[in-house]
């Protein structure tokens, strides 16, 4: 099998590697997919599934995160992948917080929202805390369990013809051909995934495009007793959402920082969202580091569970799950670079992979292969 001859093969499994191979499947190409690893143990399973429209930096961001929740809508039937939920509630405690969530709504991304003030807001979520004062409802979002719905995939794939070359660790790459201990895999083009690998392969563009690692925690809680109507969202992660800036933004982040310091300190913004069995996954927060460490404080968990509280009104249930994530981050939320004839590097450098992954890999395929470029890789930013 190593010596076959591929159309193209893709070195990582995750979520980026994925969209990559499902837009070259379908354009009928030979796909080999490569990852070190014997499943998908990463970033790519490790966070809430929350494929994100609502709040994704203008232009091409937000594009993307478009057009990749319409393909995670074509796919999961088709891949056995249940939606869990749909839409978001971004939640207001603070007037600042409403005074964005109105600019946003009255914006050009506002569409397929609805702006609620604090009784519409009861009357869609009665059993969120009191005194909240209303509520951006958007109806684009969709949520899958991740650590079901990337081996799911993986799997749907692998029966459409994707061949996959698990704990196979890849030394070194050329055009043509990606080396690793076992052999050569030979393919007409190649496309790096590696996650958040830095160090192995092209280290030297890692370093010029000032690539990190960020580490966020994450948590599982057991069934609180009610049933949300949408994932949760709420103040402070409107000064972390890129797509919520406008001229109202500064006065929010302002009370924050005098009211939830420790808060922004720690990266957190709550994402609260849940499962068919009535449990949460609840997070999170961002630390960076080349190196980031394994452990996981006490105090930024608490800080977490904190915001759940504020916005719910409920005290929060046992966890019964805890863990880390990390992922790549630079200045960018993502890029693709030409590193060798018909060799590209594609990274997401945010906390984005499952809202963008899938429009990123048709992009990235139609280059190689010198199609016309994805409809919303043209729209006027």
């Amino acid at each position: 099998m190593t010596e076959t001859p591929y159309d193209i093969a893709i070195i990582g499994a995750g979520i980026v590697g994925l969209g990559h191979a499902l837009a070259a499947l379908r354009h009928g190409l030979r796909v080999a997919v490569i990852d070190r690893e014997a499943r998908a143990a990463g970033a790519s399973v490790r966070n809430f599934g929350f494929v994100t429209v609502t709040g994704q930096q203008e232009g091409i961001t937000w594009r993307r995160a478009r057009r990749a929740r319409d393909v995670w809508a074509e796919v999961a039937p088709q891949a056995g992948i249940a939606v869990h939920q749909r839409g978001l509630l971004m939640v207001a405690r603070r007037a600042e917080a409403m005074a964005v969530l109105e600019d946003f709504a009255a914006g050009p991304m506002g569409g397929g929202c609805r702006l609620m003030g604090a009784e519409g807001l009861r009357a869609a979520a009665p059993m969120l805390a009191p005194g909240l004062l209303g509520a951006l409802h958007s109806s684009h979002e969709l949520r899958v369990e991740s650590r079901d719905a990337i081996p799911r995939l993986t799997a749907w794939l692998a029966g459409q013809g994707v061949a996959f070359l698990p704990r196979t660790a890849v030394w070194g790459v050329e055009p043509g051909a990606v080396h690793h201990a076992a052999g050569t895999v030979r393919a007409r083009h190649v496309v790096v995934c590696p996650g958040p690998d830095l160090v192995t392969l092209y280290p030297e563009v890692m370093a010029r495009r000032g690539i990190t690692l960020c580490k966020l925690h994450m948590l599982r809680l057991a069934d609180p007793g009610v049933r949300f109507p949408a994932p949760l969202m709420s103040d402070l992660g409107l000064v972390r959402y890129l797509g919520y800036q406008g001229p109202r933004l500064r006065a929010l982040r302002a009370r924050l920082e005098a009211e939830q310091a420790a808060h922004l300190a720690d990266g957190i913004h709550l994402i609260a969202v849940q499962h068919e069995d009535g449990s949460l996954v609840v997070g999170d927060s961002h630390h960076y580091d080349p190196t980031p460490d394994p452990f996981q404080p006490r105090a930024v968990d608490d800080r977490m569970l904190e915001e759940y509280t504020a916005v719910t009104g409920l005290a929060a249930p046992e966890v019964i799950e805890r863990w880390i994530g990390i992922y790549p981050s630079g200045p960018d939320t993502a890029f693709t670079e030409t590193v060798a004839e018909g060799v590209r590097l594609v990274m997401v450098t945010s906390g984005t992979g499952a809202s963008t992954a899938f429009a990123i890999g048709e992009e990235t395929i139609a280059d190689l292969l010198g199609a016309p470029a994805p409809s919303h890789a043209m729209e006027a930013a």
